[in-house]
């Protein structure tokens, strides 16, 4: 997972290997094999879903603006889905939705309101409510997890590209949720470890 971090971080395959050289020997091939394996969410797939709760809060990325969509279940509180873009408008909400979907099937959406989501939820089939004011409540605190942590990532490791599509934050924030749920579910590195193929040389 620290390869992983360190990876995404913006180092390069042999630049991780050296990172790691310390702790474990590992050669730029066994990095590259664990980026080729990682899935984002692969390891904390929720069986059971009760609905969608969705939301979507602004964050800042360098010179431009972003958006962080989160999605949450609402009765064990796991994050279903992040996604981040530039754009906040309809299209968005619904390629969103649609990744949920075609992860965990159809549910029932709750959102804040946004005008975007009443038509996203349309168009692909999916019954739209409004948020109670628990579930207010439980994507606001997840929003502000979320945007604290790509915010300080970029305070930390700003890109310098121009035209930067966000893919290495994408991947960042990805890779944050996992390392959170590993937490949570008390998972040992070395499980971690042999799941994203780290016994490989």
């Amino acid at each position: 997972m620290y390869g992983l971090y360190l990876y995404f971080l913006g180092l390069s395959f042999r630049g991780v290997s050296c990172a790691l050289d310390p702790f474990v020997k590992r050669s730029d091939m066994a990095v590259w094999q664990w980026v080729q394996r990682y899935e984002p969410h692969r390891i904390f797939d929720v069986k059971r879903v009760q609905a969608f709760l969705v939301d979507e809060t602004y964050a800042k990325v360098g010179s431009f603006e972003a958006w962080v969509w989160v999605a949450v279940e609402p009765v064990h509180r796991y994050i279903l889905g992040v996604y981040l873009s530039r754009h906040q408008n309809i299209i968005v909400a619904e390629l969103f939705l649609k990744s949920l979907v075609e992860r965990h099937g159809k549910h029932v959406v709750y959102s804040d309101g946004g005008t975007w989501y009443p038509e996203a939820c349309r168009a692909l089939g999916l019954e739209h409510r409004l948020h109670s004011p628990y579930e207010k409540s439980l994507m606001e605190r997840a929003n502000q997890y979320l945007k604290d942590r790509v915010e300080e990532f970029d305070d930390y490791y700003p890109c310098m590209r121009e035209g930067c599509d966000l893919a290495h934050v994408k991947n960042w924030l990805s890779l944050f949720v996992d390392m959170h749920y590993a937490r949570r579910r008390r998972m040992r590195f070395g499980e971690l470890i042999g799941f994203l193929g780290g016994d490989t040389a």
